[in-house]
């Protein structure tokens, strides 16, 4: 179904992708691993067609017998076509930043459908979910129905009548999929596709890629996801194959396949100063319902639970994101509003999970970590720009990477550049979003052990429980908007209170 052929991609000054090739029969699963900065997503792309402005690219692909020509994106990532836009269908791909870029036939043997990372990104907030998919049939003359049902959503009139932001996480992840089955691919291309999910989502979006009977090609850090789904891996590290086979991840070869495999964060020790910090008591929002929460000075807690649970809402009251309704959040004993000064705004700072989509496309990364500085500690420019190089330097960006602009960076590179942002506030309070998730081992784990030497009291949003019980001191379980449970992490996560919630984490 799908083939490969020495497949190289070089821009001005480096080769992103130098020979790579490989075969996909149909309805296999074929999964690029490899460290952030490794060719996966230049590759995945490649097969739709798209690469970096001004690249040079050789070599030869085919998808179901017919060979995929180049086109250039002009930036940002494709998602598979036609999606709409104002209200109206577009005939044709739509790059991550809403720029149409070439039309496409409906349909044709070969189509490529693509499941972004991020999927809020490419649904159009504005329309119900039924127009759009109607509008995506009618064009490729797809049955509705079918592709709710291989994509696993219901089909009642109240289901289509919802907007995409009141689907959760999930949802809108298999409702992207819907989109791209209605083309009638030939090849899904699923770029992080469990990324920020709970276990019980991330199930469902294995079961869902698993029954689809078409070749699907994963790009995934998820390696546990990987052994699951996963028929052939190709390891790519610096853009080329190191080593490739069905049982890669359980019989690496290669240095840096066995590092991938084997990839963990240190176990930081506990540091937590006796009396609260950061206080939170009877918070509440239309999502919340009265949590009362204290988190120590240089304490790590993790906040975990499902997708809708309230995580976020709660790790976006603390840090002045959003109103609240009731109660009161108090950090070393000064009540916090949502209105904040620049000396409360500096306390607690938040690194958001999608790094990219947090920074200005169109400044250098040093630039806008220095602007932290400059608006709330009142640095001179030139001042702040120095300590951003520095903060930067530490946290391991060279003067020549931070210079970039932020699409020019690796994921890892653009999540520890987002970590020295907020860093150069100098707060008391850290919140982490999901900021691992998405991330290789090897980069996952030098975040991680980043995070946990830092100075500085740390929130921890997660879905990743293992992840929690290493790294955090206590963990609060929010379900439903409420806080059912908090304690230590090493004995809430071995017996938790609700197991389908919160499975163990060697389970």
């Amino acid at each position: 179904m799908l083939h490969v052929d020495d497949l190289t991609v070089a821009v001005p000054g480096r080769t992103l992708v130098d020979g790579v090739s490989f075969t996909l029969p149909a309805a296999r699963t074929l999964a690029l691993v490899g460290a952030s900065g490794s060719g996966k997503t230049t590759t995945a792309l490649a097969l739709l067609g798209e690469h970096p402005p001004g690249a040079r690219v050789a070599g030869r692909i085919t998808v179901a017998g017919h060979p995929v020509t180049g086109r250039i994106s002009g930036g940002g990532h494709p998602v598979t076509g036609p999606l709409t836009g104002a209200g109206h269908p577009v005939p044709g791909r739509i790059t991550g930043t809403g720029r149409r870029i070439a039309a496409v036939q409906p349909a044709p043997p070969g189509t490529v459908g693509f499941i972004p990372q991020h999927p809020a990104t490419v649904l159009n907030p504005v329309l119900r979910i039924g127009t759009v998919l109607r509008q995506i049939a009618a064009r490729h003359g797809t049955a509705v129905p079918e592709a709710l049902r291989k994509a696993r959503l219901p089909g009642d009139r109240d289901f289509l009548r919802r907007f995409p932001h009141q689907l959760s996480g999930g949802q809108q992840q298999r409702l992207v999929l819907a989109h791209a089955l209605l083309a009638g691919p030939s090849v899904i291309v699923a770029d992080e596709p469990t990324t920020g999910q709970d276990v019980v989502t991330r199930a469902e979006v294995a079961a869902e890629l698993s029954g689809l009977g078409i070749a699907v090609v994963l790009l995934s850090h998820d390696l546990e996801l990987v052994r699951e789904l996963a028929d052939q891996v190709v390891v790519l590290k610096d853009g080329r194959v190191v080593e490739s086979g069905p049982a890669v991840l359980d019989s690496p070869r290669t240095e840096y396949a066995k590092a991938l495999v084997t990839a963990r964060p240190r176990e930081p020790e506990p540091r937590a100063e006796p009396g609260a910090l950061l206080e939170i008591e009877d918070l509440g929002t239309e999502i919340l319902r009265e949590v009362t929460l204290d988190v120590a000075r240089g304490e790590r807690l993790a906040v975990v639970g499902r997708s809708g649970s309230g995580k976020t809402t709660l790790a976006r009251c603390v840090a002045g994101l959003r109103p609240w309704s009731s109660g009161a959040i108090r950090l070393a004993g000064r009540p916090l509003s949502r209105r904040r000064d620049r000396t409360d705004l500096a306390r607690v700072q938040y690194v958001f999970q999608n790094a990219l989509a947090s920074f200005d496309p169109h400044r250098a990364v040093v630039d806008q970590v220095a602007r932290t500085a400059v608006r709330l500690r009142a640095l001179p420019v030139r001042t702040a720009r120095e300590e951003a190089a520095e903060t930067l330097a530490t946290l391991g960006l060279d003067q020549d990477t931070a210079r970039r602009r932020p699409h020019a960076l690796s994921g890892g590179e653009l999540q520890r550049a987002a970590l020295a942002r907020a860093l150069l506030a100098r707060p008391d309070v850290l919140i982490c979003d999901e900021i691992t998730s998405g991330l290789d081992p090897v980069t996952q784990a030098e975040v991680l052990d980043l995070l946990t030497a830092l100075d500085v009291t740390l929130i921890v949003i997660s879905h990743d429980l293992p992840l929690a019980a290493r790294i955090a001191d206590r963990v609060a379980v929010i379900h439903g908007g409420r806080l059912i449970e908090h304690g230590p992490a090493a004995q809430l996560l071995r017996r938790p209170a609700d197991r389908v919630l919160l499975p163990a984490p060697d389970q």
